[in-house]
């Protein structure tokens, strides 16, 4: 076998040399994309976590100054600064009364844009 020789494997690999650097660069798109939405993704968990503790930690304060828990969301709100952005969380919150810790679930409603 002739080693200098261009049979048919060899330009078979030239054919598809050609489009090598379009596959490896649609490649490094995808994985770069699919970091975005990770990231994107862990941002989100971490806004609610965040949600969730500053919520709680507002209501702890609230019967730890007042001696009653807070009758609704918007008490926490007005009297504690609790902001959260409103489109992204549905804060559902439910007092059962002044002396037991109220029902809360964050729901989220949509992904960030």
């Amino acid at each position: 076998m002739n080693r200098f020789s261009t049979g048919r494997k060899a330009i078979l690999f030239s054919k598809f040399s050609k489009f090598l650097p379009l596959v490896m660069g649609l490649i490094v798109i995808a994985v770069f994309l699919f970091g975005v939405n990770y990231v994107s993704a862990s941002s989100l968990e971490g806004q609610q976590e965040s949600l969730e503790k500053a919520i709680s930690r507002d209501v702890a304060q609230c019967y730890a100054v007042e001696g009653t828990y807070p009758p609704d969301l918007e008490y926490l709100v007005d009297h504690y600064g609790l902001t959260y952005n409103e489109d992204l969380f549905f804060v559902d919150y439910q007092s059962i009364g002044g002396n037991i810790y109220p029902d809360i679930t964050i729901i989220r409603l949509a992904e960030e844009k």
